[in-house]
């Protein structure tokens, strides 16, 4: 009895060890338990990569599912990024002392104007730099607004401080108001992205429910304050700025195709025919298309997109053209190739005719392309905003004061100007050309100059975008004559004829744009290029710039094409 009460004992140790030792074992060990693996086997290989799908039909095809008696839900194009915009300059890239000793003229010549309208012309909407007098178009002091954001990029701290006082004691409830709302809302909207400063988003806010309460926000938008309306949406969060420029977007969309040039929006000429052009009435639309799509981000390729490429196709056809320019003015291998300028198209019945007709509004075009074609990875239309760039630069430099007029005419060459080189034709020039000018100008419509800004904001922009200091140096070539033409003991006046020797006539007047945009441009090519990158904010054709934010609800589906209106079902009559 005690015999087997020890038996039991021993056995039951043993079934434990024997079960404790399975367990502490490790897997492949305990696999070798109930199969001995022989040692002479080679070690395991490394599982082979899979191989590349064959054309021939495997004999033991995979097991499939069978067929979902759902129907599969559409797959999306899947987002892309839009492309980086801005040069890849080295880190640590600063502008060399030449740059620098520039800049500081520049913010000299704004400091000098700026100065001045504050002693003689605040709160006026402008100065007159002749007279010293105060000048007002719209009653809410125009260039102290307008020029909030430049003072904060100069880095004139206490000057933007103290103009912020300024705004928040103007009663945007009075004055004329309703005209050219971009230049308010994106010194106000701009001024605070930049600063922080939110006194400057609370009247933003207010300055636009004013507006949309009595209805001169869509007249706003069709000015082209697309972005600053946007990027207000954006900030404060309110949908209904954004569903207003939906609804532009929505008529000019359903209107492209039913023009006499489909695929550009037309602007009126004198006698009530279709005129297309990218200059006056018309730059607020393409620079507004682009520009609001890179303010949103969308990776698919969006309406504003599509829009903007499709006049911009049209455009090449109809509005670029090869001025014929003189020996002078060519390079080592007899050609200018690398200038182009824009001028406008007409409606003739049924036929199109080239004009060229060129205006300094229609400067911006050489940033325009160039811009669209780094977001949206097109080489071509990189190079067509350097010979656009170019063209103007080299207007500036035909006439005597250095200054381009407001509007010209120019000899061009024959046919299309993608084919091969121009010779300049002496005949054609004595039959068409003006002795009075310089080879191959025919007439100057317009031969004032007023401080515009569109010719610097190409060469900033294709600087940033190119890495190519040579635009450095046309810009102060710019610069220098510019000063030289319109400075006056108080500022700088816009001037009467561009085409003149000697003593220049001015025109008493230096609008706000001079300050809001000339200068910035200026100032901005010669600094570092992390001053208002482009791969993080956009400039509007305002020149204000808006930091490019495609998050929130406000915007999602913005960029999309209207839904189609749902029909309503008709209730069923009651006996």
């Amino acid at each position: 009895m005690v015999l087997d009460r020890r038996m039991r004992r021993l056995l039951l140790v043993t079934v434990a060890f024997f079960f404790f030792f399975f367990l502490l074992k490790p897997p492949s060990a305990r696999r070798s338990f109930y199969r001995p693996v022989p040692d002479d086997l080679p070690p395991p290989s490394p599982p082979s990569p899979p191989s590349p799908p064959h054309s021939q039909t495997s004999p033991h095809p995979p097991h499939q599912d069978p067929p979902s008696r759902s129907p599969a839900k559409p797959v999306k194009e899947p987002l892309r990024p839009l492309h980086p915009v801005q040069f890849f300059f080295p880190p640590g890239y600063r502008p060399n002392n030449i740059s620098l000793s520039r800049r500081a003229a520049v913010k000299s010549a704004f400091l000098k104007s700026w100065t001045a309208y504050k002693l003689h012309a605040y709160p006026s909407d402008e100065l007159a730099p002749v007279s010293g007098r105060g000048k007002t178009t719209l009653g809410w002091a125009g260039t102290l607004v307008d020029s909030l954001d430049v003072l904060w990029v100069m880095d004139l701290r206490e000057e933007f401080y103290d103009a912020v006082e300024e705004v928040c004691k103007i009663d945007f409830a009075g004055g004329k108001g309703g005209v050219d709302m971009g230049r308010y809302l994106g010194g106000l909207v701009a001024g605070y992205d930049l600063s922080g400063e939110w006194g400057l988003l609370e009247r933003a806010g207010e300055l636009g429910g004013l507006l949309m309460e009595k209805g001169k926000g869509r007249e706003g938008m069709r000015t082209g304050a697309w972005l600053e309306f946007t990027r207000l949406g954006q900030l404060i969060g309110d949908k209904k700025y954004c569903d207003a420029v939906r609804g532009e977007v929505d008529v000019l969309e359903e209107g492209q195709e039913r023009t006499k040039l489909r695929g550009l929006w037309p602007v009126k000429g004198a006698e009530g025919d279709e005129v297309f052009g990218l200059g006056k009435g018309a730059e607020g639309v393409y620079g507004n298309l682009l520009k609001t799509a890179a303010l949103l981000g969308r990776g698919r390729e969006g309406r504003l997109e599509r829009m903007w490429k499709e006049a911009m196709g049209v455009a090449e056809d109809w509005l670029l053209f090869r001025p014929m320019l003189a020996e002078e003015d060519r390079d080592e291998m007899g050609d200018r190739r690398d200038v182009l300028l824009v001028g406008e198209a007409r409606m003739n019945g049924d036929e199109v005719e080239t004009a060229p007709k060129v205006q300094h509004l229609g400067c911006y075009a050489g940033g325009m392309f160039g811009l669209g074609g780094k977001l949206f990875g097109n080489e071509e239309y990189i190079k067509i905003g350097e010979q656009l760039t170019r063209g103007c630069a080299w207007a500036y430099g035909a006439f005597p004061t250095g200054l381009m007029p407001e509007v010209l005419e120019a000899v061009p060459c024959e046919g299309d100007w993608r084919d091969g080189p121009c010779k300049f034709d002496e005949d054609k020039w004595r039959k068409e050309g003006s002795r009075k000018l310089r080879k191959p100008f025919k007439s100057v419509k317009d031969p004032k100059y007023l401080l515009r800004p569109e010719a610097i904001e190409s060469l900033f922009v294709m600087f940033r975008i190119t890495g190519n200091k040579e635009y450095q140096e046309l810009a102060w070539e710019m610069f220098q004559s510019v000063v030289g033409a319109t400075e006056t003991e108080l500022a700088f006046s816009a001037i009467s004829d561009v085409t003149v020797h000697g003593l220049l006539k001015k025109l008493d007047s230096m609008e706000s744009f001079w300050l809001a945009e000339t200068l910035k441009y200026y100032y901005l090519i010669f600094s570092p290029p992390d001053l208002i990158s482009l791969d993080e904010w956009v400039l509007s054709p305002g020149a204000h710039p808006f930091r490019r934010d495609s998050s929130g609800f406000i915007t999602r589906g913005f960029d999309e094409p209207p839904r189609p209106k749902k029909k309503k079902k008709k209730k069923p009559g009651v006996p």
